[in-house]
């Protein structure tokens, strides 16, 4: 099949898509188009029969309006496991271990807030997981010599793998109060959007820490101010924000038991390097009238 890829030509999973037998075309000619980029989506010519993104989350195509059935569509789901994985357990432990304050303080003199105010994950603590895939999964497995309580919150209730326990989404409500540390990796939709808010932070406990690495509009951000400010919550790590980027000067970037990340908990170069087999797999299954591994349900938006 012929192949776009816009806006940036990854030559990596080019190389890899053309090993497979495909062909780089202009967008006029391609079959299917492989979207990287995060501006504005481009017009699809009546050649493209599915859209490959290389992201996991759908949510800045559907408020563009492009997310339809007019073609099929597959996204990253779960190929970044480990690295946004390893991402959150370092974010979770820096704010625990207090290093935001550390490191601003810039003096020895601030001993005394981690010598008396330290979080210890190994000390009999409790950790849900608000959206748990794949990632979780794998961020169980990271976390497994923590001695912590786990509780993986997925849609079905199914029990997850490496979870000491699994609630239904329509359950989170008794897992907010229990929880030191919160790890939002759920995808975002309508039914999502803000379901982190003040009524939530209202139930959380006082030194709960929130991580969130799922997508920004989980998180009703003058809430979270609210919450921080009033000492409602003990912290936040935040990869991503609402909005995003988050401009300079906004409060939470002065909060010293808040770590921001500018959204690399994964990173372009793990992109490129991920990418390939999964784009070559897709076309593969999509040539033989199969579903794709990674495909989408767009009204769904994942």
């Amino acid at each position: 099949m012929k192949f776009a890829m816009l806006p940036s030509r990854w030559q990596r999973p080019i190389q890899e898509l053309e090993a497979a037998g495909h062909v780089e075309s202009p967008l006029e000619e391609a079959d299917f188009l492989v979207f990287n980029g995060t501006g504005d989506f481009p017009e699809l010519p009546d050649s493209v029969r599915y859209v490959q993104v290389a992201f996991a989350g759908m949510d800045a195509l559907r408020e563009q309006g492009v997310l339809k059935d007019s073609v099929r569509w597959a996204n990253a789901a779960g190929l970044y496991a480990d690295t946004v994985a390893e991402s959150t357990v370092a974010m979770l432990l820096a704010v625990a271990h207090k290093l935001p304050a550390v490191i601003d303080a810039k003096s020895w003199a601030v001993r005394g807030l981690p010598d008396k105010h330290t979080n210890w994950l190994y000390d009999d603590k409790t950790l849900a997981i608000i959206g748990a895939g794949g990632i979780a999964k794998r961020l169980l497995k990271f976390l497994s010599g923590f001695n912590l309580y786990t509780i993986a919150v997925n849609t079905s209730g199914n029990k997850v793998e490496g979870a000491d326990e699994t609630v239904s989404i329509e359950h989170v409500e008794g897992v907010w109060p229990r929880a030191h540390y919160i790890v939002l990796l759920a995808p975002l939709t309508p039914e999502t959007e803000h379901m982190v808010n003040a009524s939530v932070f209202e139930q959380m406990r006082d030194d709960a820490i929130v991580v969130n690495v799922g997508r920004g509009g989980l998180i009703n951000t003058e809430d979270l101010v609210a919450a921080l400010d009033s000492g409602q919550i003990g912290g936040a790590a935040l990869d991503v924000t609402e909005p995003e980027p988050l401009p300079d000067g906004h409060p939470l970037w002065r909060m010293d038991n808040v770590l921001i990340t500018p959204h690399v908990a994964n990173t372009s170069e793990r992109m490129q390097v991920l990418l390939g087999p999964l784009f070559v797999e897709n076309a593969r299954a999509f040539e033989a009238g199969e579903e794709m591994p990674t495909e989408v349900q767009p009204a769904k938006g994942y």
